[in-house]
């Protein structure tokens, strides 16, 4: 629907496109701003690493439509919560901004997960657009110790943002 950038009084290397692909997004009425704040929040944490200027692009979709995507690109047909699209470097003799990928995001698969967590929804879709974007960046989870590496700086990343750590579990009470 929106494309979220700086205003244009403000200039940033980042520009972070949003689009809203799917209904539904609406109960969720700051959905575009989280994303926006969560990738400039997982840059920031990357720093010198992140070439500039940049983009990156955050799709807010549907459980169908993710599915149809996990299947193409990863060979699973299941609903996931989110998916990263890294981009390869561009050539040297090319003077534009490196487009280092896409994420994106289901709001059924969120939200259901939100749920069982016991988690508000809107710092879910912060946690995995940072998560997203870590992805972008090169991050993975792979082996034990990439994914000790991962959350804790998530985990850094989503206490600047005012989030708890998202890889706690639910206290009983």
């Amino acid at each position: 629907m929106a494309a979220a950038a700086p205003a244009p009084h403000e200039e940033s290397p980042v520009v972070i496109d949003v689009l809203v692909e799917a209904d539904g997004w609406a109960v969720l009425p700051d959905a575009e701003a989280i994303a926006v704040r969560a990738v400039r929040a997982a840059l920031a944490a990357c720093g010198d690493d992140v070439p500039e200027p940049c983009e990156v692009s955050v799709t807010l979709t549907d459980d169908a439509r993710i599915r149809v995507l996990n299947r193409d690109w990863r060979g699973k047909d299941t609903p996931t919560n989110v998916l990263s699209f890294p981009q390869p470097d561009l050539p040297d003799d090319v003077d534009a901004p490196q487009p280092l990928g896409d994420v994106i995001v289901a709001l059924e698969t969120l939200a259901a997960e939100a749920a069982a967590e016991g988690k508000a929804a809107e710092h879910h879709l912060a946690h995995l657009v940072v998560h997203g974007t870590l992805h972008l960046m090169g991050y993975d989870h792979i082996e034990d110790h990439q994914a000790e590496e991962m959350e804790a700086l998530e985990r850094r990343i989503l206490a600047g943002l005012g989030i708890d750590d998202p890889y706690a579990l639910p206290q009983d009470g």
